[in-house]
């Protein structure tokens, strides 16, 4: 881009001594598709080129395949890209590293929810979001999230994550309860039956995601006219593929995605220069030009091409309705959930 200086990895690397070396080992695990792309583009393939011995491994963020790992001391997992529940549940179980700032040498407090967590570091900010197909709906499709539990407006299946996660909070936000007071609700039992009833409304209309990469592909291949997805991938699909889809940012469940270290691997240290490397700010900014995921590092934000600033879960007309997810409320109740939620299913 015009008038911004690119330094190549090399130079990085001579400029930044501590943060690559020759020779160094390091298996990087995220998510896959779109979003493993664009981190591959921006972190993982200069960090190749400067010298360093890198692969790369897809997963769902099972939380029982990192413990397997650390309880057998068979950790063949560095660097993890996990989210903010897992990371919490797990920090908790002890079966990841806590994080030295200072080893990093990196600045927290430039970090959007850099105080959140011990054991992991802000690596990107994603929204879940309610998109749809725009060729399915002549007279305009939905434009708030209580538009998916009205069957008579939109028929038509949607999707939804097979997760309690975020879906609770938008049930009971199409049911009336004010969005301050989604936390409070969902604390009783009342509320959680509450929530449950709502989802009991489409629950034979609904198709159950489980991977990033499958709402787009529902969306694509007509099985669904709406569903819930993570920001990132619809912009993919919009941008790369020309698909007609559209993102309602109307009570997008704010959240974020984390770098964290598997306890007791062999490559700590590479870890973490793996970290600082992909926190720079030209990286992370660097990021955004292959999916629409906000950066964690603050100073990044500036950075960003003025084109893509508005796809951000950030921007400021996309936080006007945010619903910013309660990290301590699932980390203390996200487990109970989860077991209702399955049992719910099996109905």
């Amino acid at each position: 881009m015009q008038g911004r200086v690119w330094l190549t990895a090399a130079a990085l690397a001579v400029a930044l001594p501590g943060i690559a070396n020759a020779g160094d080992k390091l298996n990087v695990v995220s998510w896959g598709g779109a979003y493993s792309e664009s981190q591959n583009k921006a972190f993982v393939e200069p960090f190749k080129k400067a010298g360093n011995d890198v692969t790369t491994e897809d997963y769902n963020g099972e939380i029982a395949k990192i413990r397997a790992q650390v309880e057998s001391k068979n950790v063949t997992w560095d660097v993890i890209d996990i989210d903010t529940q897992t990371a919490l549940a797990a920090c908790a179980e002890g079966v990841l590293e806590k994080i030295d700032w200072k080893k990093l040498g990196l600045d927290r407090s430039k970090f959007i929810g850099g105080n959140l967590q011990d054991c992991a570091v802000p690596n990107i900010v994603y929204a879940t979001v309610l998109a749809y197909d725009s060729t399915k709906f002549k007279d305009g499709g939905p434009t708030k999230i209580a538009d998916i539990f009205d069957l008579k407006k939109f028929p038509g299946k949607r999707a939804l994550q097979k997760n309690p996660f975020v879906n609770l909070e938008w049930a009971l936000i199409a049911d009336g309860v004010k969005q301050s007071d989604v936390y409070k609700v969902l604390k009783t039992k009342a509320g959680v039956d509450r929530a449950f009833k709502k989802l009991d409304t489409i629950k034979d209309q609904v198709v159950w995601w489980e991977a990033g990469a499958q709402p787009p592909q529902l969306l694509a291949d007509g099985q669904v006219v709406m569903t819930s997805a993570w920001n990132g991938r619809i912009y993919d699909a919009v941008k790369k593929d020309k698909k007609p889809f559209v993102i309602v940012w109307d009570n997008q469940g704010f959240d974020w995605d984390w770098w964290s270290i598997v306890k007791g691997g062999p490559h700590t240290d590479t870890a973490y220069k793996f970290i600082t490397f992909a926190s720079d700010p030209e990286r992370m900014a660097d990021q955004t030009h292959y999916i629409s995921y906000g950066p964690a590092n603050k100073d990044a934000i500036p950075k960003v091409d003025k084109d893509v600033l508005p796809s951000l879960p950030t921007a400021a007309e996309n936080m006007k309705t945010a619903l910013i997810v309660d990290v301590k409320f699932w980390a203390d109740h996200g487990d109970a959930l989860r077991e209702r939620f399955k049992a719910w299913l099996a109905k």
